[in-house]
Formats: C-alpha cells, structure tokens, sequence
C-alpha cells in the first residue's frame, strides 16, 4: 500500500465531445474559481431564499435562468424539472446548502414556516438530523475550496467523489473516505481502523478508476456545538493505492527499458548511415 500526497496527482481523464472537442482546454479556459466568483457575486445580488425540507437533511433553492446556468456550471445541486414557474428550482445536498450559506454567504435559509434561520440555528439543525455533519462538511469545504467538484460517493462506496472540474467534462480522479480523528467524535473515530475495510475500501475505488483518498478531520480541542469549530479543524489528506509487485517491477524496470531502445535507435541509425556513405564511396569510385 502507497500513500502520497493531494498535490502528487495523476493526470486527469478528460472527456472529450461527440465533434472532438477538447474538454481540457475548454475547462481550462473556464477554471471553477472564476465559475463559482461568478455565481457567489450573482446571488448575492439577488438574495434567494432555499426553503429547508420537512425532515431539514436538505433545500430547494428558486432562481432565476442566469443564476440556474451558474449553478448548472459550478455543479452545485440538482436540477428540478417544474412547469409553470419563471423561477427554476434547484435541490441543494446539505453540504451544498452549508457550503452556499456559511462559506460564500450567498443565500439564506429557511424554515418550511418561513421562519428565516440564523447560521447557528441552521447548523443545530443539520447536526441534529446528522451526526457526521461536522467532518463531512468539513471535508466538502476543503475540496470547494480547492475548487474542486464535490458530488456524493455512495454509489462507489465512499463518502464523495471528486473532479478537477465539471462532471460533464471529466471523470471523478478521487473517491473521499472522510475519516474522523480526535474525542470529541466519539465511536465514529473507528472508521478504517482495520484492514478489511481498508482493503475493500481500496478494490471498490479501484474497480471504477479512482484513487481512493482519505481526508482525516482532526483536531486538538475543539467542541462541536456550533460552526466556529470549522476553524479548529485540521484536514490532513493522503492518496492510497495497492502496491502491486509486478507493477512496481515494471515501473522500475521502465527507465532501462526506455534507455535500451535509444541505444537501439542510435546503433541502428549508425549502421544506415554507414550504408549510405559505403554506397556513395562505391558509386563514386
């Protein structure tokens, strides 16, 4: 088993346009920071209200066409089909409504009664209907921030997915284990602690073509009663993958390998050029 580094990153798997267009240079000419300003600068704008639903794990947020574009763009929520209504409806994850209400201060939330709900009301709230809401959340920030695309990872077995932009454009490079360190977790702190669940954490990230990376909230002395925590949370990443011994041999093996092909090239041309001037020498003569 290998651990690196966030930064030590492979390349990334573009998707590429029934024309042959290149994703890679489009994302590039469109980076996500520049998305999300932009979407952060027009809601704050138009202050839009995301109306928390009837259990408070999740929202809906109405917008107008330019501001749906945005959203569609940074990837942030879902898109409701409705009929009927200038307004476009879009279903925000809790991270998602979180991320929106506490990081970039760009909308407000409210109760089902209208009732407008503070910063800490509202993480009282999503605390209370998830435990893990602290690291997960955590977790989610530090990739936004990053700018990175943050999707759920329940499909592959992980906590989230990441992409180095949108989904549309590029596959996901990382399925997120989030894994909590420190007392004041409590019995969540067993995650991955043997290596059953470490191993088939790793074949499940595997098979789909991810990297499986571990974010490890911890922190020193820190309650987690309100969102001032956030701030006190340290987030520590690291990139695992299965050592394979051929594939290791084969790495290491691939400098020389590589080395005693130009020593072929270079003897080979050497023997044509050799042939070229014996044949001129000939004719010549």
């Amino acid at each position: 088993m290998l651990c690196r580094q966030l930064m030590d990153l492979p390349g990334p798997r573009w998707k590429r346009g029934k024309d042959g267009k290149d994703f890679a240079a489009l994302a590039a000419a469109n980076p996500m920071s520049m998305i999300v300003a932009e979407l952060q600068a027009s809601l704050r704008d138009s202050k839009p209200v995301a109306i928390l639903s009837g259990d408070g794990k999740d929202a809906v947020l109405a917008v107008g066409a330019h501001q749906a574009a945005l959203l569609n763009r940074a990837a942030f929520g879902r898109a409701v089909q409705n009929s009927g209504d200038e307004k476009q409806w879009f279903h925000l994850g809790p991270e998602e409504m979180f991320f929106l209400c506490h990081a970039l201060r760009c909308i407000t939330v409210e109760a089902e009664n209208k009732k407008q709900m503070g910063e800490g009301e509202l993480w009282d709230l999503l605390t209370s209907t998830s435990e893990p809401f602290p690291e997960m959340y955590k977790a989610y920030e530090h990739l936004r921030l990053k700018n990175w695309v943050v999707r759920s990872g329940l499909q592959y077995g992980a906590d989230f997915v990441a992409y180095r932009h949108h989904p549309a454009l590029v596959h996901s490079e990382f399925a997120v284990i989030v894994v909590p360190e420190g007392k004041m977790f409590g019995a969540r702190c067993g995650r991955m602690k043997v290596w059953p669940d470490l191993l088939c954490a790793l074949r499940a990230s595997g098979s789909v073509a991810k990297t499986l990376l571990f974010l490890t909230i911890s922190t020193q002395n820190c309650e987690l009663r309100s969102s001032d925590c956030l701030e006190q949370l340290i987030v520590h990443e690291r990139m695992i993958n299965r050592w394979i011994p051929q594939q290791w041999r084969e790495q290491q093996d691939k400098p020389r390998r590589e080395e005693a092909n130009r020593d072929e090239q270079r003897q080979k041309q050497c023997r044509e050029k050799a042939i070229r001037e014996e044949q001129e020498d000939t004719r010549i003569a």
